[in-house]
């Protein structure tokens, strides 16, 4: 398979260029301007090409909740969300806490061949706060653990799993709130977590990665342990750096005004690692019913790049940092930079195209947005996995 994108406008964290992007047997052989190669050709003149997005934080329900999400409609959605790489959260039914549930969703997966996906598994078997054994079987197809939805309430439980981590090379994912206290004041929970287990980090230098930071006094401890050298990394999700005064029903809830504009001096300073979108759909009646989450991959790009790059505050480079090349070194895959021998995974972009979100439009199965009918910039137009069109929202290949 052979693909010749031209003229461009070709950026990631580090470059930009008005010109070409070459992709043979699904990696990227070579870039710059007037490439020719005999193949099939995507003309993309007045379009953005940039590396497809990585999410560290997904749910697709797969198995046990599919009335939800499945790993078909969930991929789908992510292709046209631009992503070709989602990291899959353990809380399905059963509880991901063994290689049988990570070799079905692993399988499964492949026989779609749509988006390469990473199934994390529980810190805790079956999140019961304390058995940590099951992570001693765990093959090298695994990278990260977490226990998100609940979070390790037992500091000496999160303790002994940040070492078993350590031993076996795995990131922990926490999910940070204080269950005993969170009824009483959310933000507090958040925070007293963060710090809890930063100084874990402290104490056994295993990788910890925060996962939807939404506080300003989260980050800021976020702030001083990088500062200090801790292999601690964070994402922020694009709901908690563009929304707040929103009585919208998410974990953590959506925050104030000054949260977010902590959160986005954070981005600016390269405090944060990553746009995690923890895409969380639920049926119109489970939503009713109180669940909590948004329906997160469709509108992401749209949403940060809106607020983020035309709000003011960074670059499109930037972006590309925090939703491809940093995600992309976190979960260790050949993905998220535009260079020779990385995957010939791309997005086709349209910058100029302002567009109305309509839920009802959702590839996903979750159609629970509180963004609906909001009017964001940036619409994806294509997006490419090993040198393939997996989603075509408007693209011609001239076939020769």
């Amino acid at each position: 398979m052979k693909l010749l994108l031209k003229g461009a406008k070709v950026i990631d964290y580090n470059k930009e260029f008005k010109g070409d992007i070459y992709i043979e047997d699904g990696k990227i052989l070579d870039f710059g301007p007037d490439l020719n190669y005999d193949c099939e050709i995507i003309n993309c003149n007045g379009l953005v090409v940039m590396p497809s997005f990585i999410d560290l934080h997904t749910h697709f329900r797969d198995p046990g909740f599919t009335y939800k999400e499945d790993l078909y409609t969930g991929s789908k959605a992510a292709l046209k969300g631009g992503y070709t790489f989602v990291n899959l959260m353990a809380n399905t039914n059963p509880i991901c806490s063994s290689m049988e549930v990570v070799n079905y969703v692993l399988e499964k997966s492949k026989e779609l061949d749509l988006i390469d996906i990473h199934q994390t598994v529980s810190i805790t078997k079956d999140f019961d706060g304390k058995t940590l054994e099951h992570i001693d079987s765990l093959g090298k197809e695994v990278k990260f653990l977490s226990d998100d939805g609940k979070g390790v309430q037992e500091s000496v439980v999160m303790y002994r799993a940040l070492k078993k981590a350590k031993e076996k090379n795995l990131t922990i994912i926490a999910h940070e709130e204080d269950e005993g206290i969170v009824g009483v004041d959310s933000r507090l929970s958040e925070n007293i977590m963060t710090f809890r287990d930063i100084e874990l980090v402290r104490g056994t230098r295993a990788k910890l990665h925060l996962a939807h930071v939404s506080t300003k006094e989260a980050i800021e401890g976020i702030v001083k342990g990088k500062e200090e050298g801790l292999p601690i990394t964070c994402e922020v999700t694009p709901h908690h750096i563009s929304l707040y005064d929103n009585p919208y029903k998410v974990n953590p809830p959506i925050r104030k005004k000054e949260d977010v504009s902590a959160l986005i001096e954070a981005i600016k300073a390269g405090y944060v690692d990553a746009i995690g979108t923890d895409h969380a759909p639920h049926s119109v009646e489970d939503k009713k019913n109180g669940a909590c989450g948004i329906s997160g991959l469709e509108t992401a790009f749209s949403i940060s790049y809106t607020t983020l790059v035309r709000g003011g505050h960074i670059s499109l480079n930037k972006l590309s940092e925090i939703m491809s090349a940093n995600p992309g070194e976190i979960a260790d895959i050949n993905k998220g930079r535009i260079e020779v021998g990385y995957d010939g995974d791309l997005v086709l972009l349209d910058l100029n195209k302002e567009f109305k979100i309509d839920s009802e439009n959702f590839v996903s199965k979750g159609k629970n947005t509180p963004f609906n009918g909001e009017k964001y910039w940036g619409e994806i137009i294509a997006t490419i996995k090993s040198g393939k069109v997996k989603y075509n929202g408007g693209i011609e290949v001239d076939y020769r």
